[in-house]
């Protein structure tokens, strides 16, 4: 191992990087050498076939790829190294590349998780009328936070139950709410002025001084209900725009008009929301027969 010793000497004298990062160095690049003295392998007098199957290995020990991606990292720069003392003669790790980062599915709620969060029992402040319309015109439009915000009473049709957004890019779009937004927005609309006070104020959701609510005040509100209620998975201010689009194309909505309602200037964004629903579709097959 004096050749990994020196490397490590290196980096930490040369390249001044901390010992615990010369640590996870030592750690990612041992994890190969261990693979070759158990396989009787030269780790100076490697060819393809042995970096692949070792990546196969780890890849069945269910490594991520962003932990593959920094092992691989790892051995470029060890094997670089060897190559630029003339230890080797070609590093061919510099020809393999690293695996593409697995796209997170965003998170949404189901149907009673849904139903739970918008059920407010006791209604007695202006404020618990502001925080159930803001959950109701979440889900029922999927509209980011920051359009929330910026929403006045004008850019909503009553009649039509239809809100004009400005989106990013400052592109208009219509959305589309139904009779419990509906009947949120007339309650609340009752007692927004005990929040306007003296403060005159075209925008729809206010603060506590009868100004426009930021950005920053609407999450932590959404942050604080979502952990009264204590559901077991990670879920950010953005889960009901998640949730929005899962539902629609889970009943049959069109994607392009899905696209159309969350304001996306790309189709293949919009498509994320397929492989979400048809991921839960798999894994409520898969619990139905685990119960038979």
């Amino acid at each position: 191992m004096k050749n990994l010793d020196k490397y490590l000497e290196k980096l930490k004298v040369q390249r001044n990087y901390s010992d615990l990062t010369i640590k996870g160095y030592q750690t990612d690049i041992l994890k190969f050498l261990k693979y070759c003295e158990d396989k009787n392998i030269n780790y100076l007098q490697l060819n393809k076939k042995i970096i692949w199957d070792f990546l196969k290995m780890l890849d069945e020990k269910s490594y991520t790829n962003a932990s593959i991606s920094r092992i691989l990292s790892s051995l470029r720069g060890y094997y670089t190294y060897l190559y630029e003392e003339k230890i080797i003669s070609t590093n061919l790790f510099l020809m393999v590349e690293n695996p593409k980062k697995a796209k997170k599915l965003p998170n949404f709620l189901n149907n009673n998780e849904i139903i739970e969060l918008l059920t407010f029992e006791e209604l007695k402040t202006p404020k618990d009328y502001r925080e159930r319309l803001i959950f109701e015109l979440l889900y029922a439009t999927g509209m980011r936070v920051s359009e929330l915000c910026n929403l006045k009473i004008k850019d909503i049709d009553f009649n039509n139950k239809e809100i004009r957004v400005l989106g990013k890019g400052k592109v208009m779009r219509i959305v589309y709410f139904g009779d419990y937004a509906l009947s949120a927005l007339n309650d609340y609309l009752i007692v927004r002025n005990d929040l306007l006070k003296t403060t005159n104020n075209d925008y729809l959701i206010l603060n506590e001084k009868g100004s426009q609510i930021s950005r920053q005040s609407v999450e932590q509100i959404i942050a604080k209900r979502i952990k009264k209620i204590a559901f077991a998975h990670h879920l950010s201010p953005h889960t009901l725009r998640h949730t929005f689009a899962t539902h629609l194309l889970e009943n049959g909505a069109d994607i392009r008009s899905v696209q159309e309602l969350l304001g996306h200037k790309q189709l293949s964004t919009t498509q994320v929301y397929t492989h979400l629903t048809n991921e839960y579709k798999r894994k409520e097959y898969l619990d139905k027969m685990i119960r038979k």
